[in-house]
């Protein structure tokens, strides 16, 4: 009888899945086991057919899965809302992002920029496009390789301006954080969980993303610079 639960997450809810599956664990026993990778290559992984009890991406990815018959239907949970911060490295200049207009600007004045292969990445693709300016920054546009965070790229100090979900910024050293996008552009991604399909654990999956949406995982998920879905 198997008595552990194995999922797969994209990096963005790494850190908030960590607390939210000890506490889980520890109140019931259960053993769970989360991968977390690249969005892209988790959702790949589980398409190819790979043995997962609940995978855990941005909304859409869900769906697709969903529409695979990789994931049960009916199983979707949404869990947090997650938005997209601007990082430089520590102790580096900070330009102004406050408003629409400075950060096309601070954009526009980086040397290098990066941005995750996610969800946010394409929004962000479409804005630089929107903006006129995705020619002319093109050659300073520096790829993180899926699973490979843009803040410690930014750390590093490969990259000028790095741009990613808050919740995979806010506890890396080396880097600061200037803020999220402004309101009128900011980036929102729902990141939701599913039952894989022929999981043996599915009972097992559905308590533990109820206990995640719990009253007590809020605090969790805001402390991890997220906001519950």
């Amino acid at each position: 009888m198997k008595t552990e639960i194995k999922g797969i997450s994209s990096m963005a809810m790494r850190q908030v899945l960590a607390e939210l599956v000890d506490a889980f664990q520890r109140r019931t026993g259960w053993r769970v086991a989360i991968e977390s990778v690249g969005g892209v290559d988790a959702a790949r992984r589980v398409q190819a057919g790979e043995a997962f009890d609940v995978v855990i991406l941005a909304s859409d990815a869900i769906d697709k899965l969903v529409a695979a018959g990789c994931v049960q239907a009916g199983s979707k949970v949404d869990l947090v809302r997650s938005g997209v911060a601007v990082a430089v490295r520590a102790e580096a200049r900070q330009p102004d992002i406050s408003t629409e207009a400075a950060l096309r600007q601070a954009v526009l004045a980086a040397r290098s920029i990066s941005y995750s292969t996610g969800p946010s990445g394409v929004a962000l693709a479409r804005l630089f496009e929107r903006w006129g300016i995705a020619g002319e920054i093109q050659g300073r546009i520096v790829q993180a390789p899926p699973g490979i965070p843009v803040g410690s790229l930014v750390a590093r100090g490969e990259v000028e301006l790095g741009f990613q979900q808050f919740s995979e910024l806010i506890n890396l050293e080396g880097i600061t954080v200037l803020g999220p996008l402004p309101p009128e552009i900011q980036i929102i991604t729902t990141f939701s969980a599913g039952v894989c399909t022929g999981s043996p654990m599915a009972s097992a999956v559905r308590a533990m993303l109820d206990d995640m949406n719990s009253p007590e995982a809020m605090e969790v998920k805001r402390r991890q610079g997220m906001e519950p879905a």
